[in-house]
């Protein structure tokens, strides 16, 4: 939903011991579930029409998941895990601050742009305690992993020394959680990935040193020849 940095699937004990995701069977459910509430939306399918769309007994489904509430908090689990994955293939270690924000960022762009708003909706609407709940969670990692960001760019040189790293990291986080909100820019014609662009480039360069900004447009003019990310639109 709302990903960035965070490499480690934080979990209380007990819904630990019931996320196996190298189970086929458990996938198999969080899949086809999130393929109705796509298709149909979230009210309108239930879990009779989850254990008969995946050819099983109801009783098999309850027992890996104890009711829809369950079973929607579970896929927000399976949503950070997918998006640990494809984290993991980034090698944080070997880049500079900046480059470690592009990487992050060309990924959220292209998972935000999959986000499909009538489900937000709907969760919101009707499951607000565990959506709230996901949010809450998802805001901390956020701000805790742009926080780190900062002070590995101030250490690099590539950030000013004088950012005031909570409140920057705070108004990022802020931006990245309600920019897909229809009335965040009220200019009409202005599409998600415009904002998206703009508001990725401008934390940028209120941030950097001059060696920071210097890298950032070298990089910025290389990774728009591919035609097919934030920075070419």
């Amino acid at each position: 939903m709302f990903p960035f940095f965070v490499l480690k699937l934080k979990v209380n004990s007990k819904m630990q011991e019931e996320l196996n995701f190298d189970d086929p069977k458990f996938l198999a459910i969080l899949e086809r579930t999130i393929e109705l509430f796509s298709e149909f939306g979230i009210r309108n399918i239930n879990m009779d029409d989850i254990s008969r769309n995946l050819g099983i007994s109801k009783k098999t489904l309850y027992l890996y998941v104890k009711g829809k509430e369950d079973l929607i908090e579970k896929l927000f689990y399976f949503d950070e895990m997918k998006w640990i994955k494809k984290m993991s293939k980034i090698r944080f270690e070997d880049l500079n601050a900046i480059e470690v924000l592009i990487q992050v960022s060309l990924l959220v762009f292209e998972e935000m742009g999959k986000l499909d708003s009538k489900i937000k909706f709907e969760l919101k609407k009707y499951y607000e305690p565990i959506f709230t709940q996901f949010m809450v969670r998802k805001q901390n990692q956020m701000f805790n992993q742009i926080s780190q960001n900062i002070q590995q760019g101030i250490t690099e040189g590539l950030y000013r020394s004088d950012v005031n790293i909570d409140l920057v990291a705070g108004l990022y986080v802020r931006n990245l959680v309600e920019m897909h909100n229809k009335d965040y820019c009220f200019v009409e014609n202005i599409t998600f990935e415009q904002v998206f662009q703009v508001m990725f480039e401008n934390h940028i360069r209120a941030i950097s040193t001059l060696e920071g900004i210097a890298y950032f447009e070298k990089r910025k003019s290389e990774i728009s020849q591919s035609n097919k990310n934030i920075f070419n639109q």
